[in-house]
């Protein structure tokens, strides 16, 4: 009996699809669930007729691969992965690859490389993105764990994963352990950033302007024809024009609550941990932590007042100013979302592609846009690039949106609509733009009520000095922290 080239244990609908996508592209597939009914009732559907191996224990699966053996699990993460690498390592040999494409938390997968490696196998922790028709037609994906199981797998991979325009696989090696998840993290990170964005439009486009959703829907449409070309942009304008069988409008029917599983938080978290300010996206996660107070907002609305202002001014150019004004958002979210992944690869000693990283998420992937193949040029020009918003396209692009960009948070402010992530996205920008910034004082005030101690301009960075600002606070002074 011939063996499998792959085996995934898991057959949710991402995992069938990724069964079906590999039979596709000429690989033999092995599969395994928990539940076993399940695998005869896709063997009985779905894959009836094609090359997919159905197993019934653990001990047949892995008897089912050919060497070096290729197990892909995709289940929930969490203890499920730790489970299930403890119940497949009996029956493999040295050499042999486990694969999670689930959305494990990075330092859990750094933990496993480590685990799995000193049992004589190979590991990869990879971000698989773009949902349901991206893993059955070509899904975006992003490896890391041990180097050595690369050649091994990436014939699979990068024939399964979407192609762009000129041929090339969006799926490339990131990184050592953790590497993969956390750029995936990052990933759904910039994805929240960007969803948030188009919502506070949305936003201002029918509460501000007092656009119908059929005229939202041709703003999009024309939006999704240029620089803003993305996935999201395209389904934002086919649920604004979506109608059910009754003619209703559908978005109207939705409740205001939006949900989240965690790696938006997680980035957040990954950001505060390594010192970066990763404001827009922190920003697009408590949006939706204020989203679900739906009852408190409620009642807050019967009781708080904010400004009458009726909007006066050309309708017309002011669409245009919010097309700029998200365009230019856009751009910081990846500059910070590239700014941490920065930060990461230097402490934990990870050899990033950033270009790749770039082109990886072009297809298959939820935030893919024309966009990033100017975020690959600006690497491929400058791969020490500090930050994105310091290449000369980005920095033309956001320089010239920029008055735009003004207009559209001074209207957001007068009329009281809530553009958080528009909003902090050009403070950043501010801040980041100045030489000098009142942290002086905030370092006097610690110094003053904690003994911190601060640094002077006009002595050598590294020395630290005290101040006994009353009088009778003494000489000594406390440790400090620098982000």
């Amino acid at each position: 009996m011939a063996k499998a080239d792959i085996g995934l244990v898991g057959q949710a609908v991402m995992g069938e699809n990724l069964i079906l996508n590999m039979e596709s592209k000429g690989f033999t597939v092995a599969c395994f669930n928990r539940t076993v009914s399940k695998v005869d009732d896709f063997l009985n559907d779905r894959a009836k007729g094609k090359n997919i191996i159905g197993t019934h224990s653990i001990e047949e699966f892995c008897a089912a691969l050919e060497r070096p053996r290729k197990i892909m699990l995709m289940v929930k993460a969490g203890a499920a992965v730790d489970a299930f690498i403890d119940m497949v390592l009996p029956h493999l040999e040295d050499g042999d690859i486990i694969i999670d494409g689930g959305n494990s938390h990075f330092p859990d997968t750094i933990r496993r490389t480590e685990y799995v490696e000193s049992k004589g196998k190979l590991y990869i922790g990879t971000g698989v993105s773009g949902g349901e028709e991206g893993a059955l037609l070509g899904p975006s994906i992003m490896p890391g764990g041990s180097p050595k199981a690369w050649e091994s797998v990436k014939p699979i991979f990068q024939k399964i994963a979407a192609q762009t325009d000129d041929g090339q696989p969006c799926c490339e090696w990131v990184g050592e352990n953790g590497a993969g998840h956390f750029v995936k993290m990052v990933h759904n990170g910039i994805e929240y950033g960007d969803m948030q964005m188009i919502c506070e439009t949305y936003q201002m486009m029918k509460e501000g302007l007092g656009m119908s959703n059929k005229e939202m829907h041709e703003v999009f449409t024309e939006w999704n024809e240029g620089e803003l070309d993305s996935y999201l942009i395209e389904i934002t304008r086919d649920i604004l024009g979506y109608k059910d069988e009754d003619g209703n409008e559908v978005i109207d029917l939705i409740l205001d609550t939006a949900g989240q599983k965690g790696t938006g938080k997680w980035t957040a978290i990954a950001a505060l941990d390594l010192g970066q300010p990763l404001t827009l996206i922190g920003e697009a996660v408590f949006s939706r932590c204020l989203s679900a107070l739906k009852d408190e907002r409620s009642g807050a609305s019967k009781i708080l007042s904010g400004p009458k202002v009726q909007f006066q001014a050309d309708k017309k150019a002011f669409v245009n100013d919010l097309r700029q004004a998200l365009y230019a958002s856009k751009i910081i979210s990846y500059a910070q979302g590239y700014q941490l992944m920065r930060a990461a690869a230097k402490e934990y000693n990870w050899n990033l592609n950033n270009g790749g990283i770039a082109l990886m998420w072009r297809g298959g992937c939820i935030i893919r846009s024309v966009f990033l193949g100017k975020i690959k040029d600006a690497f491929d020009k400058n791969p020490d690039l500090e930050n994105l918003l310091l290449d000369a396209f980005f920095r033309e692009a956001v320089e010239a949106a920029q008055p735009a960009w003004r207009r559209v948070a001074m209207t957001a402010i007068e009329m009281g609509i809530p553009m958080p992530a528009m909003g902090t996205a050009l403070a950043f920008y501010d801040g980041y733009r100045h030489e000098r910034l009142p942290a002086n004082l905030l370092q006097a005030q610690r110094d003053y009520f904690g003994a911190h101690t601060y640094e002077r301009v006009d002595k050598p960075r590294g020395e630290f000095f005290h101040t006994n600002w009353t009088g009778h606070g003494g000489s000594t002074a406390a440790s400090t922290y620098i982000a």
